[in-house]
């Protein structure tokens, strides 16, 4: 349950004691001023210096131990067990109503849909007037989840003047807030169209669906986004910028979408003060979340219309984006960090591959990924490939693979040129490193000009010129003489890595998409490349 004396709060507020893995973070620290030299020790030797890769310097980021993610009451203490038996009988009378106002609200909205047939157009008002119970209904479900009144603090701007409205995004609940005081046009994941009674109702919203992985998708939503917010006929429409909920002690990166159109925005602002209860939907599945909503007294929720921000003239959406970010940032008293939806992905997916359990030591997998693709031009779809990798190395419960992991994982030995490799990424002297380390690391070296031409040099210089591919004895020569001390089981099992096809020999496509695959591999070819690169990098 809220603390009832907690109803005028409006900031988060630290507890004199952190819980482990949390920091207090400088607001306005900068992503460049938080980077550290690394990637070796004075007096040793760069691996990836025929490159052009920075001699004895690889740029990372200071560790900052957060989880924008977390939800911190994810379990059922002792108290919310007592909470949950004493609520029982208005919990099932809450649970009614809420299948009641879902119901009734679902059959309003498809009498109000029936027979639209071009729904490119703004909604009639006779239409309008009908979702009207809808709305009432999305109301009674904000009481049935214990909202009983929800503080508000300025008002919304005329549809005139702001047509966009931006807001964090903590739980479900802001959604059906807003649908119940708004009634706008959402931005969507086209996934929501399928969900049972809800899809039918974000319908009735004139929802633009987006598909955050295809450019085609997002350039049409942001097409569609400037065509009704332009329109006064349609409803002004309302983006998530954060892409995701977060646990409301953070406001990670923005999507530009809201931004790219130029045009007033009206920034607002959602805090769900609580002791006990943490309402956020991160880490929590929804059934639990509804669970711990309906078995409370009342829960608190506070909405704040922040003045509206207009676009400087030749502002580009990335500035106006990071003004308005800021100013949410300062009225929620929370920092911002360059976490994106990405980094949840990332998250997810290595808790389904890690061996052991990592939820509390999570942060180290979480890599920042709206810096990290500015600044490398990595996809999220890339970083998950090298998560996997990372996770197949046996990462322990800190979520940091060892050395001898790293080596085994690859086929390297334990001679000095596979040490160098990893070295170059340990930046920390721990002989361990953590994914962010890893991704950065393998980042940073696919991303030097002279990369690709290295593969190619490196194929050219190991392949038979009659049969054009990399036969087994020869694979197994051509190491022994770069690496002498090599076993024969490290080379083994690093020809494995690079027969992609298991046909006993390395094709150049198969050599080629090894090397992009696993960038830090390039490492073992210097001898070979050197002399051909020589030329071009000292032009």
């Amino acid at each position: 349950m809220a603390d009832p004396f907690a109803a005028d709060i409006r900031t988060p507020l630290l507890s004199g004691r952190l819980p482990d893995g949390q920091v207090i973070v400088d607001v306005d620290c900068e992503s460049g001023d938080r980077l550290v030299e690394g990637g070796g020790a004075a007096g040793e030797e760069n691996p990836f210096e025929f490159l052009g890769a920075p001699a004895l310097s690889l740029s990372l980021p200071l560790p900052i131990p957060i989880d924008p993610f977390r939800n911190r009451t994810p379990g059922m203490s002792v108290l919310d067990w007592c909470k949950a038996v004493v609520c029982l009988p208005i919990a099932l009378v809450r649970l009614a109503l809420f299948g009641l106002a879902l119901l009734v609200g679902y059959l309003a909205t498809k009498v109000a849909l029936e027979g639209w047939k071009d729904r490119t157009r703004p909604m009639p008002r006779w239409r309008c007037r009908i979702m009207t119970i809808t709305r009432i209904c999305s109301r009674c479900i904000l009481f049935s989840f214990g909202y009983h009144w929800i503080t508000r603090i300025g008002r919304p701007a005329s549809r005139e003047i702001a047509p966009i409205v931006v807001c964090n995004h903590v739980s479900y609940v802001e959604p059906i807030f807003f649908f119940s005081e708004l009634f706008p046009t959402i931005v969507a994941s086209e996934s929501h169209d399928t969900l049972p009674f809800v899809g039918t109702i974000i319908r009735a919203m004139q929802v633009i669906y987006v598909d955050r992985f295809s450019p085609s998708s997002r350039k049409n939503a942001v097409n569609e986004i400037k065509r009704k917010a332009s329109c006064n006929e349609f409803p002004r429409v309302l983006l998530f910028p954060e892409g995701t909920t977060t646990n409301g002690r953070f406001l990670i990166s923005f999507q530009l979408g809201a931004f790219i159109p130029t045009l007033p925005i009206q920034p607002v602002v959602v805090r769900y003060p609580h002791v006990h209860f943490d309402q956020s939907w991160g880490s929590i599945s929804l059934a639990k979340l509804m669970f711990k909503m309906f078995t409370q007294f009342h829960n608190f929720m506070e909405v704040e219309y922040l003045p509206i921000i207009f676009p400087d003239e030749e502002e580009s959406a990335t500035n106006f984006a990071k003004r308005t970010s800021h100013r949410m940032a300062s009225a929620l008293n929370v920092v911002q960090t360059s976490h994106a939806y990405g980094d949840l992905m990332l998250l997810t997916r290595a808790s389904e591959l890690a061996k052991v359990k990592i939820h509390d030591k999570c942060s180290n997998f979480l890599v920042e990924m709206a810096w990290i693709e500015s600044s490398f031009s990595i996809s999220t779809s890339e970083a998950m490939e090298l998560m996997e990798q990372f996770c197949f190395m046996n990462p322990d419960s800190n979520g940091r693979v060892k050395v001898d992991d790293f080596l085994i994982a690859f086929g390297l030995g334990n001679d000095t040129r596979s040490e160098k490799i990893f070295a170059y990424i340990d930046v920390e002297k721990r002989r361990s490193v953590t994914f962010q380390q890893f991704l950065i690391g393998s980042a940073l070296v696919r991303k030097q000009p002279l990369f690709m031409r290295a593969c190619e040099t490196a194929y050219m210089a190991c392949c038979d010129s009659k049969s054009s591919c990399i036969a087994k004895e020869q694979f197994h020569d051509i190491f022994r003489a770069i690496i002498p001390t090599t076993s024969k089981d490290s080379i083994a099992r690093l020809f494995d890595l690079f027969d992609a096809e298991n046909n006993g020999k390395i094709s150049r496509d198969d050599f080629m998409r090894c090397l992009w695959k696993h960038p830090l591999l390039v490492g073992l070819f210097p001898s070979l490349i050197d002399s051909s690169l020589a030329t071009v990098h000292a032009s």
